[in-house]
């Protein structure tokens, strides 16, 4: 009986948290928000992440795939808030000037320090590890709430884009963060990047940490 109880409790909480994860954090963003951002024409890919891809030629030498959406479930939704909270809060943040002596760097934080895209490379690594698609796990490039680049990990899920980000411990739908979205990868090829609507020129993501 008592083993009964407890299944039936853990039922209970699974079905709560699915109802907040699913339903009331989509809502944040508004009934008249897109669920999904709007993507534009091809963009220019950021000098960074050219950099790095020289550094880690294997991770970026990869085949075009058909674009793919996570299902988010309640198995997904807490396995994605696990390794972002556990990234955010086990990397220290620091500039490219103050880690590396130069203004934009990207790298794995493996010393744990790192501004914005260390952050976005080490949480997109880490989903690919828990066998997340790649073409869901798209680098971003947006302007802050102060204006400032910034680097935040576009998820694209069945129930719209969802932003994991070292400057807000939560997990929001993309409309929600109050960001200006530049551009992002392209879900077929990581190498290739799209626009996304704001007509600014994007500043160096190493400006935020």
């Amino acid at each position: 009986m008592k083993g009964n109880a407890l299944a039936v409790l853990s039922a209970r909480c699974a079905a709560a948290i699915l109802a907040t994860a699913l339903t009331i954090i989509p809502s944040r963003a508004g009934s008249e928000a897109p669920p999904f951002m709007p993507v534009g024409g091809l963009a220019r890919a950021p000098t960074g992440w050219t950099a790095f891809c020289a550094e880690y030629a294997p991770e970026c030498e990869t085949p075009a795939l058909d674009p793919r959406d996570v299902m988010l479930t309640i198995e997904t939704w807490n396995e994605m808030v696990r390794i972002n909270d556990w990234v955010n809060e086990a990397i220290e943040p620091m500039t490219d000037l103050e880690h590396w002596g130069v203004p934009e760097r990207w790298n794995y934080p493996d010393d744990r320090y790192g501004d914005c895209e260390d952050y976005v490379l080490l949480k997109r690594r880490m989903l690919m590890e828990a066998g997340w698609p790649r073409q869901a796990l798209l680098i971003t490039v947006v302007r802050d709430k102060r204006g400032d680049g910034h680097a935040v990990l576009t998820v694209t899920t069945d129930r719209g884009d969802f932003i994991l980000d070292n400057q807000n411990q939560d997990i929001l739908p993309w409309s929600a963060t109050g960001y200006r979205f530049v551009k992002r990868q392209s879900q077929s090829d990581p190498n290739v990047w799209v626009a996304l609507g704001d007509p600014r020129p994007a500043a160096a993501t190493g400006v935020a940490r």
